[in-house]
């Protein structure tokens, strides 16, 4: 076998492969025997018809056009090692000569990672939000956690805010009731603004068997995005009544005695999250600042592959969790089709770009990924999944994401080597040291670097190249 490789792109390759039919024997052979099994033929028994039958029956191009096919993968797969490419994705695979007896010639354009050269950065300079903890924010910490331990009483009176009302909701639009426009038993604080505008003025004053009606835009099912008339019944209403925050209520709520050590553990708390969110917002700047120094090369293939990926995920797992379409949604985010494809086709790029530079600063830093570092972050998705660690690293496995997980972990610690270097100031004016705490560093960076897109066009392009259409007959 004789191959040639030649670049029609920074990011695309054309294989031109030269096969001696002798090297087509044990894929001819294999296609006979496998011909022999599925016809039948007078005369003869299953499996044992000569091939010079199965030619006359069947033609000579119909085992030749089996044998291609099934010998193809080969060929390319060593063509591939051959040339020393890394391809993404399947290849298009196009039969130009097919001489019985005397030779194969197919071309195979595919796409492949593109070659970068990774600037100096160590001159990029970032500033991050101070990781500051007032009172006023431990304060509103204790009075979440207050919240949680409220106890309500059934009152006979019309309800104020504060109150838990028990309601019934009935939507119509156009005079119609939704089918998924009527829900009962519904509890409700009045003034949490949690679901529909309108709903607080419209029970408040009202006492049980009351009935309001009210103009609200839907946020979600059927109608969402539409103006509904909406009919409440208020069932019962409840007072709310919070404990009192004192060493009775720290002992109630936590493992704490006193309500000073409750207070100093929320601020410990409060100071972790703000640590992380600063550190997630350090890799945040720090990765657009080096995107602008490097030109990425982005193979049209992938990306089309991506923005297909991401718009399948909106649709049938995010929206359709939420109960709602497309256009509904673009309706609540008031954007056009236009204006979300446009959006939608940036993060994309963002995407592949942001994987083919940490991926080439992993390998100029030879960074490795160990066997501690990836159950961690197995650890750490399967929790995010909502499902256990076991059932995560199951489907994982079975689903062959193996190196998806392995390249999120490389991508977080060349990201995290790179902030190393680089300048980061808060907006007091103190530099930030963020290896101070390698863990919180290291975890934003996976975070922020997470996505599986070059991976998942690297696994396929191991898979079968197909002839397709192509015509191999003798």
């Amino acid at each position: 076998m004789k191959s040639a490789v030649e670049t029609l792109n920074p990011t695309r390759v054309r294989l031109t492969v030269e096969v001696p039919f002798e090297e087509l024997k044990p894929s001819l052979d294999a296609a006979y025997r496998k011909i022999n099994q599925q016809v039948q033929v007078p005369g003869f028994r299953r499996g044992k018809i000569p091939a010079r039958i199965i030619d006359q029956r069947f033609g000579r191009g119909a085992v030749l056009e089996e044998a291609v096919n099934d010998a193809l993968p080969k060929f390319y797969s060593e063509a591939v090692s051959e040339g020393e490419i890394n391809p993404l994705g399947q290849p298009d695979v196009d039969i130009k000569e097919l001489k019985d007896n005397e030779l194969l010639t197919f071309t195979a354009e595919v796409d492949i990672r593109p070659e970068i050269e990774i600037p100096d950065y160590t001159g990029i300079e970032v500033t991050v939000d101070a990781a500051e903890v007032a009172d006023e924010d431990v304060d509103s910490a204790v009075e979440r956690l207050r919240e949680r331990f409220a106890t309500t009483t059934a009152v006979e009176r019309a309800a104020a805010e504060g109150d838990v009302v028990k309601i019934d909701l009935e939507a119509r639009v156009d005079g119609e009731i939704l089918d998924d426009g009527v829900a009962s038993g519904v509890s409700y604080t009045i003034g949490s603004g949690q679901m529909l505008e309108g709903l607080d003025e419209a029970v408040t004053g009202l006492e049980a068997g009351g009935t309001a009606t009210f103009t609200s835009e839907l946020k979600g099912g059927s109608a969402a995005g539409r103006e509904a008339e909406v009919t409440v019944t208020v069932e019962s209403v409840s007072s709310r009544e919070l404990p009192e925050l004192d060493d009775d209520f720290a002992q109630l709520a936590s493992q704490f005695d006193t309500l000073d050590e409750l207070r100093d553990d929320s601020r410990r708390r409060l100071v972790d999250e703000r640590k992380y969110q600063q550190a997630t917002e350090a890799q945040e700047k720090v990765l657009d600042a080096l995107l602008e120094l490097v030109e990425v090369p982005i193979p049209q293939k992938l990306l089309a592959d991506e923005i297909e990926t991401r718009t399948h995920n909106l649709e049938h797992h995010q929206l359709a969790q939420l109960g709602m379409d497309l256009d509904a949604y673009l309706s609540l985010q008031e954007k056009t089709r236009e204006e979300f494809e446009a959006e939608l086709r940036e993060q994309a790029e963002k995407g592949i770009r942001t994987q083919f530079v940490l991926d080439e600063i992993a390998k100029v830093e030879k960074l490795n990924v160990s066997q501690e570092e990836l159950t961690e972050h197995l650890m750490r998705r399967a929790q995010s999944s909502g499902m256990s660690p076991d059932q995560f690293a199951k489907a994982v496995v079975e689903g062959g994401q193996v190196p998806m997980l392995v390249g999120e972990v490389s991508r977080g610690k060349a990201l995290a080597v790179v902030v190393e270097h680089v300048t980061v100031t808060d907006s007091n004016g103190e530099t930030v040291h963020l290896d101070d705490d390698e863990d919180v560093t290291e975890d934003a960076a996976e975070a922020v670097a997470e996505t599986g897109t070059v991976e998942a066009a690297e696994s396929a392009s191991t898979g079968d190249a197909e002839a397709g259409d192509a015509d191999t007959r003798a």
